[in-house]
């Protein structure tokens, strides 16, 4: 067993710390106050090519393999303080390249993929429904044949990159009586067609840089180039962007939670207390050392998923478990970074109030805490 990374993976990670660094992380804290997109770091960001990563080379991708993904969203976790657009990146490329990538035609990948690539396009993935957030077998949403195409109805909520989305892959029920399984469909849908709109944008306690709205469907046509996989085939499109989101969504946290361990260490040895660093009190060394100990089997747990991912296996429950553990420990982590810091760590200079902000997200989307346990005791048996 070999667990070092390829001279080409370190390569990958440094120059992508080192990108972060110089180049995302200016006026962070008034982008988060503001709820700002920062659209030319987007740019940026397709500029080194992280959009593309796994993307054929053929559309203006880099074709990395999922580990290899894992490491540069790891060490861009590292490196951009701005959690909000590590996120909207991780949903573009997980939910919206890789499923377009895996299950598109030839036309659809070259229609959509160079722009996805190359900044010019935002990608979203819909299908969350007001009423049916966990239950995804409760859809409301439908496409009902018309000719050779469809008429799309009904709306999606809570839909990362909403606001400033240009291509969305939104899940519709084909065919009702055979449930989510067989009578789901994904299409292919741009900005600007009639019917299609993303009313404005909601509030959140945290990725607040990262726009979040509805996107609603007033009797769209789509043509029958817009079925992306086969009609019924939606299940498996889905499937395709959980299991690479619950992996590797994840690498970035674990990126954030060895900042936020370095942020603690510094601290803990520069603040004093009663004569002496606050980080030879027990109380104070042992978080930091729990710290350690979650982001070692976090990153592990991620590399594994990563791993079996990009050799065809089932990855289903592997990417369960690294949902779970890596968004609890990150919630865990952020929490006690906090409280390392003290009041310090109250205020938003500190920077370590926003990161707990952010972390909360990661145990709701891409399934609860609850739903990976579901899906867990399910593969058991249960």
């Amino acid at each position: 067993m070999d667990f070092s990374l390829s001279d080409e993976q370190k390569n990958l990670s440094d120059s992508i710390v080192k990108f972060a660094q110089q180049t995302l992380n200016t006026d962070v804290i008034a982008r988060d106050r503001d709820h700002q997109f920062p659209r030319d770091c987007w740019q940026q960001c397709a500029d080194m090519g992280i959009q593309g990563l796994p993307a054929d080379e053929a559309y203006g991708g880099s074709n990395l393999d999922a580990l290899s993904v894992a490491v540069a969203l790891e060490a861009l976790g590292y490196g951009c303080r701005d959690a909000g657009l590590v996120f909207s990146l991780s949903a573009h490329i997980l939910a919206c390249v890789v499923p377009l990538s895996e299950h598109g035609s030839d036309e659809q990948k070259q229609r959509y993929l160079p722009g996805l690539c190359d900044g010019s396009l935002i990608g979203m993935h819909a299908i969350t429904e007001p009423g049916a957030g966990s239950d995804a077998f409760a859809m409301r949403t439908t496409a009902v044949a018309d000719g050779d195409g469809w008429r799309l109805n009904g709306s999606k909520t809570f839909i990362s990159n909403g606001p400033v989305g240009d291509v969305a892959i939104v899940f519709a029920m084909t065919n009702p009586q055979k449930g989510f399984h067989g009578g789901t469909t994904a299409f292919l849908l741009e900005k600007g067609m009639p019917g299609f709109s993303a009313p404005g944008t909601f509030e959140k306690l945290g990725l607040r840089t990262s726009p979040i709205s509805e996107l609603v469907f007033e009797n769209v046509y789509l043509p029958a180039s817009a079925v992306l996989g086969s009609v019924g085939g939606g299940a498996s499109v889905f499937a395709t962007a959980m299991d690479w989101e619950r992996v590797l969504l994840v690498a970035g946290h674990v990126g954030a939670m060895q900042r936020l361990l370095e942020t603690s260490i510094a601290y803990a040895r520069k603040r004093s207390q009663s004569g002496q660093a606050i980080g030879k009190f027990q109380a104070i060394s042992h978080k930091i050392a729990d710290m350690k100990v979650n982001l070692e089997a976090a990153r592990l747990l991620t590399y594994q998923a990563a791993w079996r991912l990009q050799q065809g296996k089932n990855v289903s429950m592997d990417a369960a478990i690294t949902k779970l553990f890596v968004s609890e420990s990150l919630v865990k982590t952020a929490m006690d970074s906090v409280q390392i810091h003290g009041g310090y760590g109250f205020m938003v200079d500190y920077e370590v109030e926003r990161a707990l902000r952010d972390a909360i997200g990661s145990t709701i989307y891409s399934g609860t805490s609850e739903i990976q346990r579901n899906i867990i005791a399910r593969w058991l048996g249960l």
